[in-house]
């Protein structure tokens, strides 16, 4: 007996694996950690992200690189074990220690770090060339990163629009990025803040030197993108800075200005929203009338014809060189009876009338001379076969001739 053959398995659609600066296995101590826990970590753009495994896709921890503030190898106090595969970051609120598994894999850290930190490849480190290629690789990714964000309080209006913004819309903020004035890559900032109820506004410039932000005071500070801009100004005013995020909010009901017409003063005017309860909104006055709606009679169907007319009301042909016609009902009226009645309009008829029976001629008696015959001939010759008028009577030829010559 055959088996039935199994369909052939699909696999399964694996996801995507991040794509990282760099990754390898490492080991973490936060600051209320006891020991180190070992995490497959991967680096993108400034933040480190942790997992359980290298084939999980979803991180379990992070760490952001904004607040970078150096790199140390210092072993942790009272350890025994080889220096070298031990190094300490230290950032502006905590500090992390790490362990890896080799000299190599600390000087790679280290290297990928200070790269996407400082914007440039680390000279100090004990590093290939191939590593060199490969941070050149991941400092290009960065800097085509950093030019396409924008924090959100960065908007493209001039000195004036900023000040305004910012007086008008107190609740959304106090600081803004926007464009530098002087037409250079650099942007400026401009902070709003109160003073024993006087407005202060304050102008700060911001230069672009390669790929760091310079924020031009008397002790300048470099940042390594616009977000960093900000969060330094938030974090050295002890949050009294804001940034600023306007709410777009849309009007419930629509207004538009109008002239009043006793004093011909502009006034804008909002009436309340329509009412819902009817079934949709109610026609403006003047406007055009909805029209009723009118039953759509359907066209009849070419298959029924109308009825024919009734038989009663055949038209009488006028007498002419043409033979008369014929009568369905074999009656012949009598000559003094023919009366030609004034002409009607003509009814197209829409459907072939029936063709009469044919009936077998019979010649009648006393028409067997020559004229009885050749007027029998010519009168044959006249009718056409296809006219169906094969009934007609001799006496009735002999009739009309008779009328003809008296004419």
């Amino acid at each position: 007996m055959a088996l039935a053959l199994s369909p052939p398995r699909v696999p399964k659609p694996k996801s995507a694996l991040p794509l990282h600066y760099y990754e390898s296995f490492l080991e973490k101590k936060g600051p209320r950690d006891r020991d180190y826990k070992k995490f497959w970590a991967g680096l993108q753009g400034l933040t480190l992200y942790f997992y359980n495994s290298n084939r999980d896709t979803k991180h379990v921890e992070k760490l952001d690189l904004g607040g970078f503030v150096k790199l140390t190898d210092e072993a942790p106090w009272g350890n025994s074990h080889d220096p070298s595969t031990h190094f300490c970051l230290v950032l502006r609120n905590q500090e992390i220690k790490f362990k890896v598994e080799s000299l190599e894999s600390r000087e790679m850290w280290k290297g990928f770090i200070l790269t996407v930190v400082e914007l440039r490849v680390p000279s100090n480190l004990t590093l290939l060339p191939g590593h060199l290629y490969m941070m050149s690789e991941a400092l290009a990714k960065e800097e085509a990163r950093r030019v396409l964000e924008m924090p959100s309080c960065f908007l493209k209006v001039s000195r004036l629009e900023a000040q305004l913004l910012l007086e008008r819309y107190p609740e959304c903020g106090n600081l803004l990025l926007r464009p530098s004035g002087d037409g250079t890559d650099g942007v400026s900032v401009t902070t709003l803040q109160t003073l024993n109820g006087t407005p202060m506004v304050r102008h700060y410039k911001v230069k672009r030197e390669g790929a760091k932000y310079v924020i031009d005071v008397e002790e300048p500070f470099s940042c390594t993108s616009l977000e960093a801009v900000v969060n330094y100004f938030v974090s050295y005013s002890n949050k009294a800075l804001v940034p600023f995020l306007l709410d777009e909010d849309y009007d419930k009901v629509i207004g538009f200005v109008e002239a009043d017409k006793e004093n011909g003063e502009s006034v804008w005017v909002a009436p309340s929203a329509p009412s819902t309860s009817g079934p949709g909104p109610a026609p403006p006055k003047g406007g055009p009338k909805q029209l009723p709606p009118t039953s759509i009679t359907p066209a009849p169907s070419l298959d029924k014809l109308p009825p024919l007319p009734d038989q009663d009301n055949n038209y009488v042909i006028p007498i002419g060189d043409t033979p008369a016609a014929s009568y369905m009902n074999e009656d012949v009226p009598s000559p003094s009876q023919l009366v030609v009645p004034k002409p009607r309009r003509l009814v197209k008829l829409q459907a072939k009338l029936p063709k009469p029976p044919t009936v077998p001629k019979s010649e009648p008696k006393g028409l067997n001379s020559g004229p009885a015959k050749k007027l029998a001939a010519s009168s044959a010759q006249a009718f056409s076969p296809t006219t169906g008028l094969a009934d007609v009577t001799a006496e009735l030829e002999e009739k009309l001739q008779k009328r003809r010559a008296l004419e």
